[in-house]
């Protein structure tokens, strides 16, 4: 059938199974935003407020779903608004195509109204991008874009349509949905090398990341950790994967991760690490890192192995499918001292947690565990908030802590919860600060406009408090630029919004505001008021290793 280029993008798109799209119309796309409107009972478009909120929310259907998120803008700005959200995207390897209209293909290059060279910037936070030249080429390159989000280790594409491409028509053949490429295990002499390593260690850990979830290997990885009598950690993208209340699991390790799952991974004498980088958050101290220690890193991305620390045996496949072929070669074996070491070390986490009474940090995300079902998506936005969430929030089901890791990108958390709304059709939850919240609180007007039922925790401490956390310790208490002291009123807020909120004061009010919170359709804020000196506990300082852990009963707030 003979159609336009915007025709052609907006049916590939459905065929691709896509259903859900994030975006802000503009002059260079307008013919896009046509034919969405043609084909409105076919896919859902979402307004957002900001194009960076679209990304985001393109974002958190993605990683709530498992499927891509799309997102689109027009050219110049609206492009340009993008590059937070795709760069984002791209740190924590979330599947996205990002669309741009551009100029005419016959005004590139003449520095017209509103061009900019969208795949020059992007270039380096996107596995690939194209420049759509001619409309015979665009369903697949769409087609393309989609295999290349998710296939391997998963992250954005853009693809740049200009205007004229967009009015151009051609034949448009339909075809199935692309599936992504083929996936691979390691080499079978490296599975075997590893399985030696697995076989003759005394004290295993097993360490994750969000690469499990994308390879679905959950059900592999804990079988090994079984079979091994091994604790399990993961890093901040791992959260969730497995149930928090699995008898094997820590939780987070690294610099404010726990300090059973911290000290465990520093007293080991094999990490096992599975589809997880080794970032500074980590490891510290990357030259002071498991000196002693071998590591065993299977990921699907060959970059990442040897990359920050040596791996004495570095796989690169599928998590899964390597797994797979591990698993009959591992001997299965009970480690009862290494256990007892790990039950210690719980122990000694357990007299380091704040149980002080009234409204803490802590006292706060406990109540929030308290109305959080099996598939409800918890959101954070950047700072201590994140990792206080981190720390104690309690999940059963994968894909339900949407955050930004990677680029640790303030501002993330309302548009993600919108697109975790619709991702899951669910209520979402976002915990934020007063400082994240502010920088993109516009998205408030999309969940008010679609009713979208999102309950709001503003951790409000008044201040950038993670970075004032740094200057406590580290600054000799020169406090530049961190005291925020505004006079924003967030309830009053919410409903010149047009949604509803209250501020609270003790776990009590919190509670009583959470029940309303969750029977409310659409956005419900709650201003909870915590001092501004909580710090986040463990703390790894700068530049230190595990033996140089902060815990609560060493430092005085």
């Amino acid at each position: 059938m003979l159609l336009s280029g915007a025709d052609i993008l907006v049916k590939t798109l459905i065929e691709q199974g896509c259903d859900t799209v994030f975006g802000y119309p503009g002059g260079q796309i307008l013919n896009v935003y046509d034919s969405l409107y043609m084909h409105q009972n076919e896919i859902n478009h979402i307004l957002t407020a900001h194009e960076q909120g679209a990304a985001h929310a393109a974002d958190g259907y993605a990683r709530t779903t498992g499927k891509v998120g799309v997102v689109i803008s027009t050219s110049g700005p609206g492009a340009t608004n993008l590059v937070t959200g795709i760069a984002t995207a791209y740190l924590d390897s979330i599947p996205m195509v990002a669309i741009c209209g551009n100029v005419p293909t016959t005004q590139i290059g003449t520095d017209s109204f509103q061009e900019i060279d969208i795949t020059g910037i992007t270039l380096p936070i996107t596995k690939h991008n194209y420049f759509v030249g001619s409309v015979e080429d665009l369903a697949d390159t769409v087609r393309e874009a989609f295999v290349l989000a998710k296939s391997g280790r998963p992250g954005p594409v853009l693809v740049d349509i200009p205007k004229d491409v967009q009015i151009a028509t051609c034949e448009y053949e339909p075809a199935p949905p692309v599936e992504k490429e083929a996936a691979h295990a390691a080499k079978d002499i490296r599975i075997e090398e590893a399985a030696e390593h697995i076989n003759s260690a005394k004290r295993p850990y097993v360490y994750f990341g969000g690469g499990i979830v994308s390879a679905n290997a959950q059900e592999e990885m804990l079988a090994l950790a079984e079979r091994i009598d091994a604790p399990i950690g993961c890093s901040l993208m791992g959260l969730s994967a497995i149930p928090t209340d699995h008898p094997r699991f820590l939780g987070m390790q690294g610099m404010h991760g726990h300090y059973a799952s911290s000290m465990a991974m520093n007293n080991a004498d094999l990490i096992i690490s599975l589809g997880v980088r080794f970032t500074d958050r980590a490891t510290g101290n990357r030259f002071k890192f498991a000196p002693t220690t071998n590591i065993i890193h299977i990921d699907v991305d060959g970059s990442e192995l040897c990359k920050t620390v040596n791996a004495v045996c570095g796989l690169r496949g599928d998590v899964k499918l390597t797994l797979q072929k591990l698993l009959p070669l591992i001997k299965k074996a009970e480690r009862p001292e290494w256990s007892a070491t790990v039950n210690a070390l719980r122990i000694k986490e357990a007299e380091t947690l704040d149980n002080r009474e009234g409204l803490t940090p802590r006292s706060a995300i406990l109540t929030i565990n308290k109305y959080l079902g099996e598939n409800t998506a918890v959101v954070t936005d950047v700072g201590q908030h994140q990792m206080w969430s981190a720390q104690s929030l309690f999940f059963k089901k994968p894909r339900r802590f949407v955050s930004s890791g990677g680029l640790g990108t303030m501002g993330f958390g309302l548009g993600a919860a919108v697109g975790a709304s619709f991702g899951t059709n669910e209520r979402s939850v976002l915990i934020t600060g007063d400082g994240g919240f502010g920088m993109c609180l516009q998205e408030l007007a999309t969940a008010v406009s679609y009713k979208v039922p999102v309950v709001i925790v503003i951790m409000n401490n008044g201040v950038l408090g993670m970075v004032r956390q740094w200057q406590t310790l580290f600054y000799n208490k020169h406090y530049s630029n961190t005291v925020l002291d505004r006079k924003t009123d967030f309830s009053s807020l919410a409903r010149a919004f047009g949604a509803d909120g209250e501020a609270v004061a003790s776990v009590e009010e919190l509670d009583a505001a959470l029940a309303r919170g969750f029977k409310t359709d659409g956005p419900y804020i709650i201003d909870c008021k915590i001092d501004k000196d909580e710090f986040v506990l463990p703390m790894l300082p700068p530049g230190g290793s595990m033996d140089d852990i902060i815990t609560k009963t060493e430092v005085e707030q």
